[in-house]
C-alpha cells in the first residue's frame, strides 16, 4: 500500500513487517483515513472496512489485543481462544499468523530472529517500558536475546514528548544510563526520547542490533496519528509474521 512503511532492518527475506499510517483507508476527519481502533471513537463500520482492506495486504487476520500500557504478552501460537486476548506485546513461532499492535504515539517495537523463526510485536508506551514489556517480550521470543533483530516503529519524537519528573524517575531508577535520554525543559518537565530509552532496554536485555526511529507521530501530522496532538486520534497498525 503506498504510503505505508516496510521496515528497512537486516531479517531473512522469509520475515515480513509493515506499518500502517493515515493512508490508504475510508475514515472521514481527525480520523482520515485508515483508522484501524475501534476504541477511538470514529464510526466503527468505516473502521471495520480500513481492516478489511489491512486484511488484502496480510496473509491471515491478525489477533488485535485489548491493550492496557502493561507487560503481558501472548504468545498467539498457544491460544486457545482469539477472542478479548489482553496483552501489550504478541509473539508466534508459527508461519503465517500475523503479530501486531495498534499506537498513537507509543512505539510499535517490533522484533524476529536472524533465522526467520519467530517474531514479535510490542506495543511500548513509556508506562509499558518503564514496567518492562520489552523484556518480557524479548523473555517470550524464547531464544538467546543476542539472536534476535529490533525495529524502532513511528514514536512521539524526543522534541515533542514531555513528560514530568516521574516518568524520568521511572527509568532513572532502574538503570542511571537512561537520564541521557531527558532533557530538562521547563520547571518539573523534561523531553523524552523514547527511541533512546527502547534502545536501552533491549541492550540490557541482550538485543544489540536495533534498527528504525527517527519519525515523530506529532510533528508528522498528514502521515501518523497522534493522541497527544489530537484526542480525537485514530491508531496506526504494526505488524509482523513468517512467511
Amino acid at each position: 500500500m503506498r504510503g505505508w512503511i516496510v521496515p528497512d532492518w537486516p531479517v531473512p527475506g522469509n520475515v515480513r513487517a509493515v506499518v500502517t499510517t493515515r493512508s490508504g483507508g475510508v475514515s472521514a476527519g481527525e480520523y482520515a483515513s485508515m483508522n484501524l481502533g475501534f476504541s477511538s471513537g470514529d464510526d466503527r463500520e468505516k473502521v471495520a472496512e480500513n481492516r478489511r482492506i489491512l486484511r488484502t495486504h496480510l496473509p491471515s487476520d491478525p489477533v488485535y489485543l485489548r491493550q492496557l500500557h502493561g507487560t503481558d504478552v501472548a504468545r498467539l501460537d498457544r491460544l486457545a481462544s482469539r477472542d478479548d486476548v489482553t496483552a501489550d506485546a504478541a509473539a508466534t513461532m508459527n508461519r503465517g499468523q500475523v503479530a501486531g499492535v495498534l499506537t498513537a504515539d507509543c512505539m510499535p517495537l517490533l522484533m524476529a530472529d536472524r533465522e526467520g523463526t519467530r517474531v514479535a510485536a510490542v506495543h511500548a508506551g513509556w508506562r509499558g517500558m518503564a514496567a518492562g514489556v520489552i523484556e518480557r517480550a524479548v523473555e517470550a521470543m524464547e531464544i538467546e536475546p543476542a539472536a534476535l533483530v529490533a525495529w524502532m516503529g513511528p514514536t512521539i519524537g524526543p522534541d515533542a514528548f514531555e513528560v514530568g519528573a516521574e516518568v524520568r524517575e521511572a527509568f532513572v531508577s532502574r538503570d542511571p544510563l537512561a537520564a541521557g535520554a531527558f532533557k530538562a525543559h521547563t520547571p518539573g518537565k523534561f523531553m523524552a526520547d523514547l527511541y533512546a530509552l527502547a534502545a536501552l532496554r533491549l541492550a540490557a536485555a541482550g538485543v544489540g542490533e536495533v534498527h528504525g526511529g527517527g519519525f515523530c507521530t506529532f510533528h508528522e501530522a498528514d502521515r501518523f496519528f497522534s493522541y497527544r496532538r489530537e484526542p480525537k486520534s485514530g491508531r496506526m497498525g504494526a505488524f509482523v509474521w513468517i512467511e
